[in-house]
């Protein structure tokens, strides 16, 4: 049931965040959208779902921008004679769910722990360590659990990596050095999984295409 609970509220959370605030919104967003109706409602218990249960709330939020991402590509760029991949639909939001909700929830509040500050000189070297780490890493465990999940073997595996993993992380680059200045600046720690997952909705869509292709 928590789940459930932590699917739908994410879910929610996320198409809140991609929509405009209007500008009469503008007190109730800033106060963590406390008093805002139904989207006041839901960003009360998608906090209260984050304070209970971090990993399991961050993990959903992961699977749902994955999944969101995977669907987007393969019903609006990706089209395909032989009809909707279900398979690669859920290897997809699996690895949101076991592996970037979990390792982002580790590796976001480990940065934040030892570089807890907003200055430029945190926020360019939170970025720095972000994009030339953490996206390498990223991309090698993107392309194992595809590969994994498919029942390939090490060399395939291997091969898929040297074959793709320069084009995941310069890829990478063009995407999140704006989206993390913005993310280490304004973005409470605890929020960011779902910062990231809102933008990575449509990110997902050139890793969904350069992962199955």
């Amino acid at each position: 049931m928590k789940l459930v609970c932590a699917l739908a509220l994410t879910a929610l959370c996320q198409v809140a965040a991609l929509q405009p605030v209007p500008r009469s919104s503008a007190k109730s967003a800033a106060l963590g959208l406390r008093g805002g109706g139904i989207l006041g409602d839901v960003w009360t218990g998608y906090n209260s779902a984050l304070s209970d249960s971090p990993i399991l709330t961050k993990a959903a939020t992961s699977l749902v921008g994955f999944s969101a991402g995977d669907v987007l590509a393969q019903t609006c760029v990706q089209k395909s004679d032989d009809g909707f991949d279900l398979k690669r639909l859920v290897q997809m939001g699996s690895f949101g769910f076991l592996l970037h909700g979990t390792t982002g929830h580790y590796f976001y509040g480990f940065l934040d722990s030892v570089m807890p500050g907003k200055s430029p000189a945190d926020v360019i070297a939170k970025v720095a360590i972000d994009q030339i780490l953490w996206a390498p890493i990223f991309g090698i465990m993107f392309f194992t659990y595809l590969g994994a999940t498919s029942g390939q073997g090490p060399s395939e595996i291997a091969a898929k990596i040297k074959a793709d993993l320069v084009a995941a992380v310069t890829g990478s680059w063009t995407v999140w050095p704006i989206a993390h200045a913005i993310n280490f600046s304004l973005i409470p720690t605890e929020q960011r999984l779902l910062y990231i997952n809102s933008i990575q909705i449509f990110y997902n869509i050139f890793l969904s295409i350069i992962g199955s292709r």
